[in-house]
């Protein structure tokens, strides 16, 4: 009989569903995007029921069009967007407020204050992180102070604090669950790798009552289970985890040593170091990876703010291509990009830099530069990015990177995995299964339902697309050089 798993994949600006059988063949897909908004700038946060009203709708459409009852699915499998926090009422299930996204920088002063007093060494042992608005602290600390219906509820014992899947969890269980793996766990500044729990300390450097959090569990298993209310019949929730792990996982990266690069929102590249926490010197994070059967993986992570974001802006509010997909066209239709780059620091930069407050730019401009010029020089911007954090994920570990394993949706992208493939130096795989944040999800939840006995069997599933070995790349030194130029300059301007 066949099995069939239900993974979701709530993201940045989209939610998916996607119906995998036992074979890892894709069964049916469906998609829904939306919008964040930007009251502020450097602020970015999002209505805390699109999440889940697009995500429930992506799974009744997936299933309506594949035919398949939810009786008949085996298992369920989420994936989320990272760091990103809502606040809701433990009681009647309304959040408070919207969500703050991960992308938000309005807690940057805050960070620099408790940087200031010394604390980054110790939290930086403890979590593995940097101290920075990215994480989930400083947000929940900012909702606290300045919501006063939160405080209300903390001071109560009613309120609950999540990241995205929590909020999703709670709503499919219908207030029954409130938990989040390991994975998650990690990217809140309050887990600590040590103990693999929330940290008291941590907690009392921020602020934040433990109350409210949610329990920590393993990455795959039976962890929850859905309200017959809510997709018609009881499934096992059996697999869940951030959606950069979750594609570490769906690439079958299970060695140390394997790393894949997610290529979406932003840019997120993973190396999976096993057992042992790699402590970074060049300004990378020691994360989760998964925990399974009690056992955590660790990995070395270096996220790009701002990847397919530039194109988005290049679309939506430069109107330079009419969608993201002109991009390849017409990058490959120059020869290079006329010594224009572009630094997509709008909302300041991530690893290896961790500049709050460095802001975008474009440099190089002349009387014949061109939307063409433009084009490339925002798809060579992310491997740019890419390359920064290859060269310190290397300097970190001293083991060279052999392959490098690509997703997301700009991975359809030939220009960029073939300019990217030059820059490295290495090859670059993309496999068939280009979802890999959904796939990873699926995955996890056929081992914690039993569909799969092993990590081994699970490796046997991946299958490559397409491979791009590297080319002699003419002018490489000077392309860095410009780059790294361009980058001071965004530096430069606060």
């Amino acid at each position: 009989m066949r099995k069939l798993l239900l993974a979701f994949d709530q993201g940045t600006s989209s939610s998916r569903a996607m119906l995998f059988d036992q074979d890892a063949n894709l069964v049916g897909s469906h998609g829904v995007s939306f919008d964040c908004s930007y009251p502020q700038p450097g602020w970015v946060e999002v209505d805390a029921n699109t999440l889940w009203q697009t995500q429930l709708a992506c799974a009744r459409a997936v299933l309506a069009a594949a035919g398949i009852a939810a009786s008949e699915v085996h298992a369920l499998g989420l994936t989320n967007q990272r760091e990103t926090v809502l606040a809701w009422n433990r009681i009647t299930g309304e959040p408070i407020g919207r969500a703050i996204v991960w992308q938000c920088r309005r807690t940057a002063d805050a960070c620099e204050r408790l940087r200031a007093d010394g604390l980054e060494p110790e939290i930086r042992e403890r979590t593995g992180l940097l101290l920075d608005a990215y994480f989930s602290a400083t947000k929940m600390r900012w909702m606290l102070d300045h919501r006063p219906e939160v405080r209300r509820l903390a001071d109560a014992g009613e309120l609950c604090f999540g990241t995205v899947d929590s909020w999703v969890v709670w709503q499919l269980s219908a207030g029954k669950s409130h938990l989040t793996d390991a994975s998650n766990a990690s990217r809140t500044l309050l887990y600590n790798l040590a103990t693999g729990d929330w940290d008291p300390w941590l907690l009392d450097v921020f602020g934040i009552p433990r109350a409210t959090l949610p329990t920590v569990c393993d990455s795959s298993g039976v962890l929850a289970h859905t309200d017959a209310s809510v997709l018609g019949a009881r499934i096992p929730i059996a697999g869940i985890a951030g959606d950069q792990q979750a594609a570490l996982f769906g690439q079958c990266c299970f060695a140390p040593g394997m790393a894949k690069n997610t290529y979406g929102t932003g840019c997120f590249l993973l190396l999976n170091s096993g057992a042992e926490r790699v402590r970074s010197v060049h300004g990378l994070l020691s994360t989760v990876a998964w925990r399974i059967a009690g056992a955590t993986t660790f990995a070395l992570e270096g996220s790009v703010f701002v990847a397919g974001a530039l194109v988005q802006w290049l679309r939506d509010e430069l109107r330079l291509v009419g969608s993201a997909e002109e991009t390849e066209a017409l990058a490959a239709a120059v020869a290079d990009s006329g010594g224009v780059y572009i630094v997509p620091a709008f909302v300041g930069l991530g690893a290896p830099h961790w500049d709050s407050h460095a802001r975008g730019l474009i440099t190089g401009l002349t009387r014949g530069s061109t939307r063409a010029h433009l084009a490339r020089a925002a798809l060579e911007a992310v491997a740019f990015q890419n390359l920064d954090l290859i060269e310190c994920m290397q300097a970190d570990t001293g083991v060279p990177l052999r392959e490098l394993r690509i997703d997301g949706g700009m991975s359809s992208n030939a220009f960029l995995c073939q300019f990217q493939a030059d820059l490295l130096g290495i090859a670059v795989s993309r496999p068939e299964q280009t979802e890999s944040t959904a796939f990873g999800a699926a995955l996890l939840a056929g081992l914690g339902s039993g569909v799969w006995a092993s990590l081994e069997e699970i490796g046997g599933l991946w299958r490559l697309q397409q491979r791009f070995e590297p080319r002699e790349m003419a002018k490489r030194e000077e392309l860095l050089a410009g780059w790294r130029h361009a980058l001071a300059q965004a530096r430069l301007q606060t």
